[in-house]
C-alpha cells in the first residue's frame, strides 16, 4: 500500500528517530536525567516506528490508524521537546531544530491521514450523487 508521500514520512521519521536516540544518550550522559528522557526516547522513535507499520497495513482502516498514531506521537514528542527546553535541558539551537523536525513529521502524517480519509469518502458509494 503505497500512499502519497509515505515515503518522505518514512525517511523522515527514520532520521528524527536517530537524533532522538543522540538526545536521549545526551541527557543520561550529561544531564542525568532518566525520566524525561525516556518518554521523549519513546514517543519520539514511536513516529518511524508507526510509519512503518502503516506500510505494512493490510487495510485502508490499518493504514489510517498507524498513521493517525504516528501523528500522535509526534504531537507527543514535541511536549516532551518543550517540557525539556523549558526545564533547561535542551540548548535553544537544538531545540529549534528538533521543533521543525517535528513539526514536519507532524505536517507529513496528518496530510497524509488527510489524503486518505478523502479517498475513503470518495470510493463510499452513500457519498456519490
Amino acid at each position: 500500500m503505497n500512499k502519497s508521500g509515505e515515503n518522505a514520512l518514512l525517511d523522515k521519521s527514520f532520521l528524527f528517530a536517530i537524533r532522538i536516540i543522540r538526545l536521549y544518550q545526551h541527557l543520561i550522559k550529561e544531564h542525568k536525567e532518566y525520566v524525561l528522557s525516556k518518554q521523549i526516547l519513546r514517543s519520539g522513535t514511536s513516529i518511524g516506528a508507526n510509519v512503518e507499520e502503516a506500510h505494512g497495513g493490510i487495510s485502508d482502516a490499518d493504514f489510517s490508524n498507524e498513521i493517525s498514531t504516528s501523528y500522535k506521537e509526534a504531537r507527543e514528542t514535541k511536549y516532551w521537546l518543550r517540557l525539556l527546553h523549558s526545564a533547561g535541558y535542551i540548548e535553544k539551537k537544538i531545540f529549534d531544530s528538533l521543533c521543525s523536525d517535528c513539526d514536519e513529521l507532524c505536517k507529513l502524517s496528518y496530510s497524509i491521514l488527510d489524503t486518505t480519509r478523502i479517498k475513503k469518502k470518495n470510493k463510499n458509494p452513500r457519498n456519490k450523487n
